[in-house]
């Protein structure tokens, strides 16, 4: 199955993180290639020339694009291991319209935090990734049902489109020495943060925290002289 999977991607990234943990939870066995995007290689153009960006499923040598996409397409590509997307079609919109929601809405908020030039613009993008918070934790309390992720009892697509961004969320508390995630405003995200991350399936591909924010400062310094110029 290894020859037959392959997942172009990078350990930074996020969206890399997505079709790894579905993977995992499918049991499928794959060939990670990391891509250094410097200059792109000439596999990943080839196999996403609209976006020309990571991740890259591979299955059979034909490419799947768009990490959301490419979740759902595990999902119902491999019938090993447990559902990933709700069966219910109202829980799998509901599912899907908060995923929506953090790639479009809350996940740019908090890249926001670490490109705010003022003080007053990084108070205002962490204010905003703060309120967005407070909804997701809403939305956990509606979708879990009481159980331990947004998916019930074992991690689902929501989890997979939430989690993969925890890692990016305890680097941007920790440059700003601020606890996002708070026993306070989120109890209940905050404890599902820490069940996610210590799962089977994610805690090989969860950043650490400090070498994460190592690689978020060569970024960072990248995006200032760009703006300088």
């Amino acid at each position: 199955m290894g020859k037959e999977v392959k997942v172009l991607g990078a350990w930074p990234s996020p969206f890399v993180m997505r079709p790894r943990i579905a993977l995992h939870l499918k049991s499928i066995e794959y060939d990670f290639i990391e891509e250094t995007m410097q200059p792109k290689s000439e596999l990943l153009l080839k196999s996403n020339p609209v976006h020309k960006k990571i991740p890259v499923l591979l299955h059979n040598d034909k490419p799947v694009c768009e990490s959301l996409i490419i979740v759902q397409y595990i999902d119902e590509a491999f019938s090993s291991g447990p559902s990933i997307l709700p069966s219910d079609p109202y829980d799998r919109a509901i599912q899907r319209f908060w995923a929506a929601y953090i790639d479009d809405k809350w996940f740019p908020n908090l890249q926001g935090v670490a490109k705010a030039q003022t003080d007053e613009a990084r108070a205002a993008a962490l204010e905003q990734t703060s309120e967005g918070l407070s909804l997701l934790e809403d939305a956990f309390v509606k979708c879990s049902k009481g159980e331990p992720f947004f998916s019930g009892g074992s991690i689902g697509y929501l989890d997979i489109a939430l989690g993969c961004y925890l890692g990016w969320l305890r680097v941007s508390e920790k440059m700003n020495n601020i606890k996002l995630l708070n026993e306070e405003k989120t109890p209940n995200l905050l404890a599902w943060s820490e069940r996610f991350s210590a799962a089977d399936a994610v805690k090989d591909f969860m950043p650490e925290t400090d070498k994460l924010m190592e690689f978020a400062k060569i970024i960072m310094a990248r995006f200032k002289a760009a703006a300088s110029n």
